[in-house]
C-alpha cells in the first residue's frame, strides 16, 4: 500500500476506547490500523471507562489518551481532553460518536487551531436513536451538536441511509459516504461448515436479541445446529439476555466477549452470521464475516444492502416468528447453494468493503481531497 499519509499526525476522538463503544470502538481499530498502513500517525483521544486499560493494546502501537471523567457519566465531561489535542500537533482530528462531551471538545479543537476536522456520525442521527432520551439531545442540539456540525471540514456517512438521516438534521449536503472496510479476507471456503450460527457485538435492546434467542427456539433445527452469541453489554442487558438464553434450552450458549484468535475460530467454523438488529450504521460483525465466507443473515435495518442484491445474505425480518422461517431456509441449503453464497459474501468484502478501497478513500478525505463524486 502507498503512503499518502506520510507525515500527518491524526487524531481519532471517541467516547470511549473500549469494548464499551461497542461497535464504533471497532471502527476506531480499524481507523486506526488503517491510517498507520497509508503513513500516517494515529493518535485516540478517549473517556475514561473501566475497560480503557484491558483494550489499549487492541491499537497496537498506537497512542490512546484516556482522559478523566468528571460528573455525570451519560455526557463525559473530561477537563483534559481539549488540551490533550492540543498538545499533540495534530493535522487533523477525526471524531467518531455524537452527543456526548467529545463533539463539544472536538468542536473547541477545530475552533482554536482551524485545522481539518472529520465528524463521523456513526448512525446516531437514526430516528430509533434520537428518539430515545429527546431530552438531552435536545440540549445537545443547542448546546453544541449544531455548531459542531457546522464546524466540521467533512461529515461522513457509512450508507446512503444514513446520509439521508444526517442531511435532515444537519442541514448540509456535502456529506461524504464512505462504508466501514472489512477485515483482510480469509481464503476461499472449500466446504460447508457444521451448521452453526453466530451472533457477534453488543448486548443492547436495539440489537433484537430476545427475539434471536426465541426465533431460533421456534426454528427447532435439532441435530448438531448451535446458536452462539458472543458480545458484551452493560450489566442489566447482559443479565437478560443470560436470562433469555438459559430459557431457551435449545442449543443456543452465551460466550462473554471474545477477541483476536477466539473470534477468528468462531468467524471460520460458522455458517452464517446472524444480525436481527432494529437498525445499525454499518455492521462490523457482517462485515467480519463476509471477510470470513460466512454469509449473512440480517434485517433490512442492518443497512448493507449490498448484501442482498448480492446473494451474500438472506433477509431474516425483526419478529421471532420471521426469524425461525430464515434459519430454517438458511440450514436447508445444500451444499453447492451455500458455497456460492460464501463466494459471494467474499467478493463484497474484497471489492466494495476492501480494506484498499476504503482506504484510498479516506486518504483523500484527511488530505482534503474529496471529490464531488464522493460527496451526497
Amino acid at each position: 500500500m502507498s503512503t499518502p499519509l506520510a507525515g500527518k499526525r491524526i487524531g481519532l476522538l471517541t467516547a470511549s476506547a473500549s469494548r464499551l463503544g461497542g461497535g464504533v470502538f471497532e471502527a476506531v481499530v480499524h481507523q486506526a490500523d488503517m491510517i498507520r498502513r497509508l503513513g500516517g500517525e494515529p493518535v485516540v483521544f478517549a473517556l475514561r471507562d473501566r475497560f480503557s486499560d484491558a483494550d489499549a493494546a487492541r491499537f497496537g502501537p498506537c497512542r490512546v489518551v484516556h482522559c478523566a471523567v468528571a460528573g455525570p457519566g451519560f455526557f463525559g465531561f473530561a477537563p483534559g481532553l481539549v488540551g490533550q489535542m492540543e498538545a499533540s500537533d495534530l493535522d487533523c482530528l477525526h471524531l467518531h460518536g455524537i452527543w456526548m462531551y467529545p463533539s463539544w471538545a472536538g468542536l473547541r479543537w477545530a475552533r482554536r487551531t482551524g485545522r481539518r476536522y472529520v465528524v463521523s456520525i456513526h448512525g446516531m442521527l437514526n430516528p430509533w436513536i434520537t428518539a430515545r432520551g429527546r431530552w438531552k439531545k435536545a440540549i445537545g442540539r443547542t448546546a453544541y451538536e449544531r455548531a459542531n456540525w457546522r464546524a466540521a471540514s467533512v461529515i461522513h456517512a457509512l450508507t446512503p441511509v444514513e446520509d439521508g438521516d444526517v442531511a435532515a438534521e444537519c442541514g448540509r449536503g456535502d456529506i461524504v459516504v464512505i462504508p466501514n472496510a472489512a477485515p483482510p479476507a480469509a481464503p476461499p471456503r472449500s466446504a460447508m461448515p457444521p451448521p452453526r450460527a453466530l451472533y457477534l457485538g453488543r448486548a443492547h435492546p436495539i440489537k433484537n436479541l430476545d427475539n434471536l434467542v426465541q426465533g431460533w427456539r421456534l426454528a427447532n433445527l435439532g441435530g448438531t445446529a448451535r446458536l452462539t452469541l458472543a458480545g458484551w453489554g452493560d450489566p442489566d442487558d447482559v443479565a437478560a439476555l443470560e436470562r433469555s438464553v438459559a430459557a431457551a434450552d435449545a442449543n443456543v450458549e452465551f460466550l462473554g466477549p471474545v477477541y483476536g484468535d477466539a473470534k477468528d475460530r468462531l468467524l471460520a467454523e460458522a455458517r452464517f452470521v446472524v444480525l436481527p438488529s432494529l437498525t445499525e450504521g454499518l455492521p462490523m460483525a457482517v462485515l467480519e464475516g463476509w471477510a470470513a465466507g460466512a454469509p449473512a443473515i440480517m434485517t433490512r435495518g442492518c443497512n448493507i444492502p449490498e448484501g442482498f442484491a448480492a446473494g451474500a445474505a438472506l433477509e431474516c425480518g425483526t419478529d421471532a416468528p420471521g426469524i425461525a422461517e430464515t434459519f430454517k431456509a438458511a440450514f436447508a441449503l445444500a451444499e453447492p447453494e451455500w458455497l456460492q453464497m460464501s463466494l459471494r459474501a467474499r467478493t463484497l468484502a474484497t471489492s466494495r468493503f476492501s480494506p484498499e478501497v476504503v482506504a484510498a478513500q479516506w486518504a483523500d478525505v484527511y488530505r482534503g481531497q474529496t471529490t464531488e463524486g464522493e460527496r451526497r
